[in-house]
């Protein structure tokens, strides 16, 4: 299953994000981040792209929902946006729904990894 993992500013909650990307056995990651994000780790197994989250909500939408087209190899992906905003999460959920991709929430947790939704 492909992983989707949203990065933004709260580096905080990177270790979050990186757990989920180490330890599943995804087929295939994308990590959607901020453009001015920066340090974080370089990954082996995907893919990632930058966004510019200073634009309106619906042109972020817009941006994602493109960049993504390409990467999303599967009908339903792994999302897991621990890291990031309320608009930024509102766009990449949107953007998955409409290209049309189901989603599983995904969590990092003391058991592993767990499915939310």
């Amino acid at each position: 299953m492909d992983l989707v993992a949203f990065v933004g500013n709260d580096r905080e909650n990177w270790g979050q994000i990186t757990a989920i990307i180490k330890r599943g056995a995804w087929d295939n990651v994308i990590v959607v981040k901020d453009k001015e994000v920066k340090d974080f780790p370089v990954l082996s197994n995907g893919a990632i792209l930058d966004i510019d989250c200073k634009v309106p909500l619906v042109e972020l939408k817009k941006e994602m929902m493109d960049k993504l087209k390409s990467k999303v190899k599967e009908f339903e992906v792994s999302l897991t946006i621990a890291s990031g905003s309320g608009k930024e999460h509102m766009a990449l959920i949107s953007a998955l729904l409409s290209m049309p991709v189901g989603i599983r929430l995904v969590v990092f947790t003391k058991k592993g990894i767990e499915q939310i939704n």
